[in-house]
């Protein structure tokens, strides 16, 4: 009987009627708001990911990449970066493969690029509320969508072609199912399409997708309905499939001999498994960065393809651009977290209230602390502990009122903890607004210093008029001042049709740094026809240089052959065969910085510099015959 998939403890700290098992019949009239509701969230998301999605910069690299692998199913299945298929993307290419198939579909274009994105972040808006809803009910749920779609971390993410966006929504969906095998039994199922969603998720974002399997594990472990011994199989059986998944790809490519495939980029000695657990995993910690590596290859010229980085540490991600990105509600999150979770301890141990701040606060920590150690932290990383954030919030004000309805005794503790968690974090908001920066608008320190100041004297107010409907406003006016400043923030970014590379209010020098991403994308497509000029009926466009230079060039269609991938480091093409092509006519122009690397020596030595003076970039035209052809 303890196996029997259908058993389970009763639920015992429901937020509100009806339970969140859903084992009582809900309100018609209120079912009907609450999809109202969510419907009107959902399209405000999705309006916020897609308005004027086409005149924000797209990364270049990835573009470059996109494009090559929707026009070769060769090159899409490899996840090469150029036509030719040379070498890889330095990321596995599961995200881009979405994205591919959506140009193919509709022809190369932002707006066919984004897409996906844009699609992927309303989904996640659906998921989260399904996922809170199954343990902390619908008025959880709902909540914790409002304050996800206003995170300024997603609306930035969802508006361009980075491959976080993918990755946050099957991380949602394998919390969805790991709550929903709490709420219903323990069913294997749920566990096992669980560990397929994480396997998928890292095939989009690789390591940071494992991020969340403590979460997962510890949630169900604790809270999961059965024996002790059953809910360990279980998990046992989710994480061989997990992990399954996630090597899939990786180990059938590394079958496939070297000369049939591209170069795994981000690796010395062509192997998927160094790009992914060295270059993109391990490395990040203590080691350069991808891009500081670039940054040293090139040596100057480089600053539009590397924006700076909070150095490493525990506030990293409260402060200046990080946090403003994601940080306006992370304190509140991480106090709720823990109040939840000590207010809950004497419940049974399948509560499923209890089991919706594990589950969350525990992905809300492990990011937290990853994140604030890595080497380098891109913005758009932040994103994904938006989903937990709001999350606990929602959690939290649901069991709140759920709380204050069931005793009045408790009204004294909820009113001076929602007074003090009101305060801080509308104060923390004040705080984080930089009083100079891109489009920061002069009221809203103001506003958010008044809406605070009225939310928390309702909150105190309580502890004289106990009623639940002042704890309800108390309630109301806390979320309103605690979702203001991130959702005007959110608002900025969609009205100056900015993404993922950008933040709010950010200064005027980062703006200008990707700004001018499109500047330089504009150049490059006016000197290509020249360059096509002196192609001279070779097959390839030309050689360049890293293949985050290249990326620029790939407007064009043709082949430009990357030297030394992203990082202009690893060794390929190697020193005979970029010789063998020159003799084979494969090319005869080679874009390169000065550089101590011997393919950029050797050509330097034996092409004809054709540079023009003070220019940065240096022109080489060989010809078969300077490769002794």
């Amino acid at each position: 009987m303890a196996d029997n998939p259908n058993t389970s403890a009763p639920a015992t700290s429901q937020p509100e009627s009806p339970p969140a098992a859903g084992t009582a019949r809900a309100d018609p009239r209120r079912a009907w708001l609450r999809r109202a509701a969510i419907v009107v969230i959902a399209a405000v998301a999705g309006l916020s990911y897609a308005w004027q999605l086409g005149r924000d910069p797209l990364e270049p690299y990835y573009a470059a990449a996109v494009r090559s692998m929707s026009g070769s199913w060769h090159d899409f299945i490899f996840g090469a970066f150029d036509p030719a298929g040379t070498i890889t993307l330095d990321k596995l290419p599961g995200a881009f493969w979405v994205q591919a198939l959506s140009v193919r579909a509709f022809g190369y274009s932002t707006w066919a690029m984004i897409a996906p994105q844009v699609v992927e972040g309303v989904i996640t808006v659906l998921v989260l509320y399904r996922a809170v809803t199954r343990l902390a009910g619908p008025t959880a749920g709902l909540i914790a969508t409002f304050v996800l779609a206003v995170s300024p971390a997603v609306v930035a993410l969802d508006r361009g072609n980075i491959s976080d966006s993918l990755m946050i929504l099957l991380l949602v969906l394998a919390a969805d199912a790991v709550s929903g095998a709490i709420a219903r039994g323990g069913q294997w199922w749920r566990l096992i399409l669980a560990g397929v969603f994480v396997g998928l998720a890292f095939q989009a974002k690789m390591i940071e997708a494992w991020l969340v399997l403590p979460a997962l594990g510890l949630a169900y472990l604790i809270s999961g309905p059965g024996p002790t011994w059953r809910r360990v199989r279980q998990l046992v059986a989710a994480g061989v499939v997990a992990a399954v998944v996630s090597l899939a790809w990786m180990t059938a490519v590394s079958l496939v001999p070297a000369a049939s495939r591209p170069y795994a980029d981000g690796s010395h000695d062509n192997s998927l498994y160094q790009q992914v657990f060295v270059y993109n995993g391990f490395g990040r910690f203590g080691e350069q960065t991808p891009l500081q590596l670039l940054t040293g290859e090139l040596a100057q010229n480089v600053s539009v393809l590397e924006l700076p980085s909070a150095a490493p540490g525990p506030a990293r991600l409260l402060e200046n651009d990080l946090g403003r990105d994601t940080g306006w509600l992370l304190p509140a999150a991480a106090l709720i977290a823990v109040a939840g979770l000590v207010g809950l301890r004497r419940k049974p141990r399948t509560d499923p209230v209890r089991a919706c701040f594990i589950l969350w606060g525990c992905w809300l920590v492990t990011l937290w602390v990853t994140f604030s150690v890595t080497t380098e932290l891109n913005t758009y990383y932040t994103a994904a502990l938006a989903p937990a954030a709001a999350a606990i919030v929602g959690t939290g004000v649901a069991a709140a009122w759920s709380a204050d309805r069931a005793s009045a005794g408790r009204r004294v503790a909820l009113a001076v903890a929602l007074a003090a968690v009101v305060a801080g974090t509308a104060a923390y908001a004040g705080w984080l607004v930089p009083s100079a920066g891109r489009d920061v608008p002069g009221w809203l320190v103001p506003a958010v210093i008044a809406v605070g100041v009225l939310a928390t004297a309702t909150a105190l107010a309580c502890l004289a008029v106990r009623r639940q409907a002042v704890f309800a406003a108390a309630l109301g006016a806390g979320i309103i001042a605690g979702s203001l400043a991130p959702a005007v923030a959110s608002a900025g970014l969609v009205a100056s049709h900015e993404s993922a590379f950008d933040t709010p209010f950010e200064p005027a020098g980062a703006a200008s740094a990707v700004d001018s991403l499109t500047v330089l994308q504009a150049q490059v497509n006016l000197l290509i026809p020249r360059l096509e000029l002196v192609q001279e009926g070779a097959q390839d466009l030309m050689a360049v240089q890293t293949a985050a230079v290249a990326a620029f060039f790939a407007s064009s269609g043709q082949e430009v052959l990357p030297i030394g991938g992203f990082t202009g480091t690893i060794p390929s093409p190697t020193l005979s065969q970029l010789q063998a092509d020159i003799r084979a006519g494969q090319f005869h122009l080679v874009l390169a910085y000065s550089s101590a690397d011997p393919r950029i020596e050797w050509i330097a030595t034996h092409c004809r510099n054709v540079t023009k003076p003070g220019a940065p970039l240096k022109s080489y035209f060989c010809l078969p015959a300077d490769a002794g052809g």
